[in-house]
């Protein structure tokens, strides 16, 4: 993973001499992943910035808490970490400070996700300096996944595979919406745990699948992104999981959906998911090299057309080390697909305060067309009990 990480610096550096960028500073938990091979488990939102500063010519600097440097020291490849602390003389506005040098001609940051306390910070500290937008550079080199990274993929769609077995295995009636979340946690973790060893950088990786479960069932499946709670299931009842913010391994990201019915399913609710799964299926049939991001939403938007029904939501978003990367399969996105591209294609429908139909499952593009990474029936799926 590191040897991997440290090539993907390489050829970031590369792209920054053709570019004629000198120096960048990283802040993105994802993008310091993907550069540097490490991530905290206690982030920006405790008051304690991580950066990643690369320079176009020279070794990286990572600048990272005293209390973190540790485990960072031993989860990267970068030779040059620096600390700081929250009291005293040793702040990270100094340390970011010697990075930087004492005058630099302009910085590239990640504008649209700098935490508001470093940009404030080098408003402040170099005023008149232009900070200018490097996520487009990286955000280029990201779009393609390395077979390295596809593998990685893989594994973590197997592990989703399992949380999906599982939620599906624990659906009955009478059973609760938090009990077919737990299930969901300890599939899934033990799944990722099969992956994993006790040495070396692995031993940094948790298998623990995290974030709450976003489950609705019954009439307010139409929510979309509702949290489970103490509902008791009951017979008809339309049951949605969906695993964009838990289906991830070594910081590689997925998007999984599945819909399912207790016990049996009524004429509306049958008509509605297989037109989610037509148009879902009609997207993916359409993705190949060559083709157009927008043409394959424009497959899915045909099907949902053809069937009476309409939708807000975008047909797909590109994944990997954050959870929405670039492109996205929506009208208005013109970037031309290439084998490597990894996404997330999504069918969706509501029916507000009835039912819904959805179904999501993560591809990477072949040469051909494309290749699923994430793995359950496309079709009407009831309980088991």
């Amino acid at each position: 993973m590191l040897e991997h990480a440290k090539q993907k610096t390489a050829n970031l550096q590369q792209r920054m001499r053709d570019d004629g960028i000198e120096l960048a500073v990283f802040t993105d938990e994802s993008s310091i992943a993907y550069l540097a091979g490490f991530w905290g488990y206690l982030g920006i939102e405790f008051g304690r910035p991580t950066l990643l500063v690369v320079r176009a010519s020279d070794a990286p600097t990572v600048i990272t808490p005293l209390m973190e440097s540790e485990m960072v020291s031993e989860m990267t490849w970068v030779e040059d970490v620096q600390v700081w602390e929250d009291i005293g003389q040793r702040t990270w506005g100094r340390a970011l400070a010697g990075a930087l040098g004492a005058e630099p001609g302009e910085i590239w940051i990640e504008r649209n996700s700098i935490p508001a306390v470093v940009r404030n910070h080098l408003d402040d500290t170099y005023p008149g300096v232009p900070l200018n937008d490097i996520s487009p550079v990286l955000g280029a080199q990201r779009m393609i996944k390395t077979p390295f990274e596809i593998g990685i993929m893989k594994e973590a769609g197997q592990i989703a595979g399992a949380m999906m077995a599982a939620a599906h295995d624990s659906l009955r009636e009478g059973a609760r919406e938090y009990e077919s979340a737990l299930a969901v946690i300890e599939a899934g973790s033990r799944k990722a745990a099969g992956f994993l060893t006790d040495r070396g950088w692995d031993r940094f990786v948790s298998p623990m699948i995290h974030n709450l479960q976003i489950l609705q069932s019954g009439t307010e499946t139409s929510m979309v992104h509702r949290r489970a709670n103490v509902r008791a299931y009951q017979k008809y009842d339309p049951v949605y999981f969906c695993f964009c913010n838990m289906a991830q391994f070594k910081q590689y990201k997925l998007g999984f959906d599945r819909m399912f019915h207790i016990g049996d399913i009524t004429d509306q609710a049958r008509d509605v998911q297989e037109a989610a799964i037509a148009a879902q299926q009609a997207a993916i049939a359409a993705i190949r090299p060559g083709v157009l991001a927008e043409d394959v939403a424009a497959a899915a938007n045909e099907v949902y057309r053809e069937r009476g029904y309409l939708t807000g939501y975008r047909t797909g978003r590109s994944i990997g080390a954050a959870y929405l990367e670039a492109p996205e399969l929506k009208d208005g996105d013109k970037t031309v697909l290439q084998p490597g591209m990894t996404f997330a294609v999504d069918g969706g429908i509501s029916v507000d305060g009835v039912t819904a139909g959805r179904i999501g499952d993560s591809i990477v593009v072949s040469e051909t067309g494309s290749d699923y990474i994430t793995d359950y029936p496309r079709q009407i799926l009831l309980s088991h009990h």
